[in-house]
């Protein structure tokens, strides 16, 4: 039941961990925003594999919670102490508190940004978190530059697509891992130079012989458990690993002494929130990542919409690892 006191607002609910089908849709009501908060009618709905883990518990959250980490929306009110932002303003957010999968909400005025013109709201929403992750990735975990040889695993997905534009528009060679052919083909068309099946026993062999034996001055992997052994095989001498998600399941724990025989290797487990906590740093990255969609190092691509009331379909798709591109949400 809705409370008549505030605006109604439908929203994914979760009571327990579980299948995709855990996920409830229930009519509630928010109240006006606080005085450092606005209130957005959602227009479209990141969704980020982040999503699963928590929905699935591997993440856990204190029940009952909500889920999503980004939208892009219209601004229908203003908190009073609000400044910068009016009634009519398309923003994008991220990491302002779980509860994203909802119509309306309301949300901390500084974990917003202005969407550029010539930016659709849908593209924003399908982009922004994982164009966030590539750029500190990019630019703040290894810097890459000229001439660098670098290895994205899952290169045919939504973040894995971003980073091999982005490396590539950076005078990169790109190495990119995908499995199966047809993901392969897409890592191909976002920007890599050569794609590697990772479903076939050999691929880091074939991923050596791709950088001519010099190997990758930086892995990411966002695979971890199928892949992470073989990243440490794949990079060069003084190469960095950088671990940021587990789609296949947890790394495997290793003895540091591993990192010396591999080649006197750096690895990182690092993550998007803590490189944009405050909210100048935050906004000076969000300008980064919108100027390399602007400039085509990053090129958007929706691989699936799905109506906010059909989220479970859409979480059941991304567990299937069959679909290409960013998967959105729309209300």
């Amino acid at each position: 039941m809705t409370d008549s006191s505030g605006t109604p607002a439908r929203a994914i609910v979760l009571e327990q961990f579980g299948s995709p089908d855990a996920m409830k849709v229930e009519t509630t009501s928010i109240p006006e925003p606080l005085p450092l908060e606005v209130q957005l009618r959602q227009t479209a709905i990141g969704f980020n594999y982040i999503d699963v883990y928590q929905r699935s518990g591997k993440y856990p959250l204190p029940l009952p919670t909500g889920l999503g980490h980004e939208a892009a929306g219209i601004v229908e009110r203003v908190g009073r102490d609000v400044a910068g932002f009016q009634a009519g303003d398309r923003v994008v957010y991220m990491n302002a508190g779980i509860g994203a999968y909802a119509d309306r909400r309301n949300v901390d005025a500084n974990r917003l940004v202005r969407i550029p013109d010539g930016i659709t709201d849908e593209v924003a929403a399908a982009i922004f978190f994982k164009a966030m992750t590539a750029q500190y990735l990019l630019r703040k975990t290894y810097r890459v530059g000229e001439g660098d040889v670098v290895l994205v695993h899952a290169a045919a997905g939504g973040v894995g697509q971003i980073l091999s534009s982005w490396a590539k528009s950076l005078g990169a060679y790109v190495i990119g891992t995908a499995g199966g052919p047809q993901k392969c083909q897409t890592a191909v068309q976002a920007g890599c130079d050569v794609a590697i099946d990772y479903s076939r026993p050999d691929w880091v062999k074939e991923v050596i012989d791709a950088s001519q034996g010099r190997k990758a001055n930086v892995v990411y992997d966002s695979v971890g458990k199928h892949t992470f052994m073989g990243s440490l095989d794949c990079a060069a001498q003084f190469g960095t690993v950088v671990l940021f998600g587990a789609a296949s399941g947890p790394a495997p724990s290793i003895d540091p002494e591993i990192l010396n025989k591999k080649g006197c290797l750096f690895l990182t487990r690092p993550s998007v929130f803590p490189h944009n906590a405050d909210v100048r740093t935050f906004r000076e990255n969000a300008r980064d990542a919108f100027d390399a969609l602007a400039s085509g190092a990053i090129k958007p691509n929706i691989g699936a919409r799905f109506p906010l009331d059909e989220a479970a379909r859409a979480h059941e798709y991304a567990e299937q690892r069959q679909g290409v591109g960013a998967i959105i949400l729309v209300p």
